[in-house]
């Protein structure tokens, strides 16, 4: 299965919109007691979350796991930093790419892969404000070209 396949659990649109992704690279993630069941449950959001390395480990900051309904006393805290799995040679891979000024680590999308919870995670450039507009009409005119395209199908 190629990276990034499986039961998509939550996605983050934003980091598309505000940064241009050159690598992706997907992880294991190390979870407490309830999580995997939330996030069965699809009760997870990445909207701030992000990667940081530590000490020669990557973890997950930011991402929000709402707490089991029926878990009782071994809930978890919600926003607590989490581990992520990766390869010795990834992650001082990683360390060279993101010393280097103006990348960074963001999570693009949650998902389920043989029964395990994997993040995939995308080494990021910032954009500009201008490259945001540029895309804005990229999209737009790619849109206008295929409703002309169908339009002229259906004559």
């Amino acid at each position: 299965m190629p990276k990034g396949a499986g039961k998509t659990i939550a996605q983050n649109k934003k980091a598309y919109h505000d940064y241009s992704v050159e690598d992706t690279y997907e992880a294991g993630i190390v979870l407490q007691g309830t999580e995997i069941k939330s996030i069965r449950n699809g009760r997870v959001n990445l909207k701030d979350s992000y990667a940081r390395i530590i000490n020669g480990e990557i973890f997950l900051i930011g991402m929000h796991v709402s707490p089991y309904e029926q878990g009782n006393r071994y809930n978890h805290d919600p926003l607590r930093t989490r581990k992520l799995l990766l390869h010795n040679k990834e992650i001082s891979k990683l360390i060279g790419l993101t010393k280097e000024s103006g990348y960074a680590l963001v999570t693009l999308k949650l998902y389920l892969k043989n029964g395990y919870a994997k993040v995939l995670v995308g080494l990021a450039k910032g954009k500009k404000k201008y490259d945001k507009r540029e895309d804005l009409k990229k999209k737009e005119a790619k849109r206008e070209v295929e409703r002309a395209f169908r339009e002229r199908q259906k004559m």
